[in-house]
């Protein structure tokens, strides 16, 4: 049976917030850039500050709904609501996004899309409780990582590989504290990790051995909610200290 979450209307919108930052500098070009950069990092992480414990997905906006790896995604995201309780964030589109946030819905708990306007019109999915609308992908992204207790990757393209690789670059440097970075499905990821064992580790020695142990490259489902629950504990204890 599906718990019935309330779906919150997004408040404001990208063009909301470009007019309103127009008018704020006078029609200044770059002033109002930058008065819209700052106010969508504002409404990004409003929205996910007090929201409890998440979960954040990437993937293809691609894959539809009878694709293997969408069903996997859908299962996964319904298993960390219902065992778990963590709230579900994805990029709020189609694909892998739109299985995370009907697996939240059918778990009964909330999930937030952060959308962003692109050439190629991206639709809302239908499973989303409250939406964030974003023009810029570093504000997006900043917002969809800056809570959240893990990252779960599925398959995806360039948008998903910018994404991880992001990820993986803020916790080489130390930029973000360690949360696991879960790589879902061991068909589309392994291949990637092998070029990075092979290339960047052995051939060119562009990164380390310790950077491949910074994400795990799984199909367990078992094995991920476990993950989950000890980097919570984890950080949990760490806040103590």
């Amino acid at each position: 049976m599906t718990t019935e979450i309330k779906y919150e209307p997004r408040h404001i919108t990208t063009d909301d917030i470009k007019n309103g930052c127009i008018t704020l500098t006078g029609g200044d070009g770059e002033e109002s850039k930058l008065c819209m950069i700052q106010e969508e990092f504002r409404e990004g992480i409003d929205a996910v500050k007090d929201m409890g414990p998440s979960v954040t997905f990437y993937g293809s906006a691609r894959l539809k709904p009878d694709h293997p790896e969408y069903v996997k995604a859908e299962k996964l995201a319904y298993r960390i609501g219902k065992e778990l309780g963590y709230r579900i964030i994805s990029g709020g589109g189609a694909g892998i996004m739109e299985a995370a946030n009907k697996g939240a819905r059918e778990a009964g708990v909330e999930s937030i899309g952060f959308t962003i306007r692109l050439p190629r019109e991206q639709d809302t999915n239908p499973y989303v409780t409250k939406e964030v609308p974003f023009h810029f992908f570093f504000a997006r992204q900043v917002s969809m990582s800056y809570s959240t207790e893990a990252c779960v990757f599925c398959a995806g393209g360039t948008g998903t590989m910018y994404e991880f690789f992001e990820m993986l670059t803020h916790l080489q440097t130390g930029k973000i504290g360690p949360i696991p970075i879960i790589l879902y499905g061991t068909e589309f990821w392994a291949p990637i990790k092998k070029l990075l064992e092979e290339q960047f580790v052995g051939k060119y020695q562009t990164i380390s051995q310790s950077d491949l142990e910074r994400f795990i490259v799984t199909d367990d489902v078992d094995q991920i909610l476990e993950v989950i629950r000890i980097s919570k504990m984890r950080n949990g204890e760490d806040e103590l200290n």
